[in-house]
């Protein structure tokens, strides 16, 4: 006897219904264990692109390793960005090449993760450090730190994990009179900084550090090594500003050197409400903008204890960076800037290098190899913004 179809469509339909349950189980049990377990098939894909299964393993930090949680804040500055309920990355790599690098975009896109690209410290706002598309990876470039100075030619090709001390600390090995516009601080990553524009001491005559790269490697979505030849101007131009990361990973810079006389001059006058800080700070915005090209006068404004106890002042700090000796200085800042008052007795002479322990805060008789550590400066909590503007601040009376 044959089952109606009517009759055999209806079994079916309940069949279905019953099974749905069990089949949203399944569904939930396996969504499940992919989430448990989402490295698993990253590291999976970078294995086949290692011929020695050991070699990848120490190169890779899971939330199961011993060092994940050191590797993982080493270079953290602010601890905003490193709480407990932070996200935290599935994997650290640490590739020491760069094929690796190339292997990890194409797992990385296979199993769908997201990525960071960390070139080394100064990440204020932890965007190298932490996503919320989860689940994501790190791939820290702090094993990429070559610096290759052709002091002839006046170049250097420097990888991105790189720290802005170890580039400094290269070229006056090789140099005294060369150097590089870039950053202050010595333990920013280079990736990060020239792919963030880069402003320094020296950015009013040389520009920013951007302006000085001459080419870059840089690998694509699609794994391809790019020069600037080959992605073009409009990509060499959007990375340098623009954010290396957002269009590839930058694994190389090609730097131009900047000359330098042998002899510098440094200067920090410091000067609080109480010694005419408020008119100074007002007149500072408007002369800054047109000292000479060798000369820059940084502003820095902290709140101190006053003289008077119990009481707190505002102190401004001016510190200089000039291209050239003291008896040149002096009749130039006679000239532009006469209210500081600045006297021969608040200047130093010294080499280029020096000047740039100087302006850390370094101790004078600090050796020049304190730029190749790369432990983090500073490791608080705090807020960072940078803004520009066109009108000096007006004084409130």
């Amino acid at each position: 006897m044959q089952v109606p179809h009517a009759q055999k469509t209806m079994e079916m339909a309940s069949l279905n219904s019953s099974l749905l349950p069990l089949l949203f189980l399944l569904l939930l049990s396996f969504s499940w264990l992919t989430l448990a377990h989402p490295h698993e098939g990253f590291l999976q894909c970078l294995s086949f692109h290692f011929q020695d299964s050991t070699a990848i393993s120490k190169l890779i930090y899971t939330p199961t390793s011993p060092s994940y949680s050191s590797v993982l804040q080493f270079s953290v500055q602010n601890n905003r960005f490193n709480t407990t309920s932070d996200p935290e990355p599935v994997v650290i790599f640490t590739p020491t090449n760069v094929s690796h690098v190339q292997a990890a975009i194409y797992c990385s896109r296979k199993q769908n993760l997201h990525i960071r690209i960390r070139s080394g410290g100064h990440d204020y706002e932890g965007l190298s450090y932490v996503s919320y598309s989860l689940p994501f990876v790190i791939v820290d470039l702090i094993n990429l730190r070559k610096v290759a100075v052709d002091a002839r030619h006046k170049t250097a090709w420097v990888q991105a994990g790189a720290s802005l001390g170890e580039v400094y600390y290269r070229i006056a090995e090789k140099n005294r009179t060369l150097a590089f516009p870039a950053g202050i601080w010595p333990t920013i990553g280079v990736g990060g900084h020239i792919s963030g524009g880069g402003y320094g001491m020296m950015m009013r005559k040389y520009g920013l550090a951007a302006d000085n790269v001459i080419d870059a490697q840089l690998i694509d979505v699609k794994g391809r090594i790019l020069d600037r030849a080959s992605m073009g101007e409009d990509l060499f131009w959007a990375i340098r500003g623009g954010g290396g990361n957002t269009f590839g990973v930058v694994v190389a810079w090609k730097l131009k050197l900047v000359p330098v006389p042998p002899t510098v001059t440094v200067f920090t006058v410091p000067r609080t409400l109480e010694q005419n800080a408020t008119n100074l700070v007002h007149r500072w915005q408007s002369v800054a903008s047109k000292l000479h090209k060798d000369l820059t006068i940084a502003l820095v404004l902290r709140r101190i204890n006053s003289s008077e106890e119990g009481k707190t002042t505002i102190l401004a700090a001016f510190t200089s960076l000039f291209l050239g000796g003291v008896d040149r200085l002096l009749p130039l800042m006679q000239e532009s800037f006469p209210e500081l008052g600045l006297v021969k007795e608040d200047c130093i002479e010294m080499s280029w290098i020096k000047s740039v322990l100087y302006v850390v805060g370094f101790p004078s008789n600090a050796s020049s190899d304190v730029l190749l550590g790369r432990t983090p400066l500073t490791n608080r909590n705090f807020k960072g913004k940078s803004d520009y503007v066109k009108e000096p601040c007006r004084k409130l009376h």
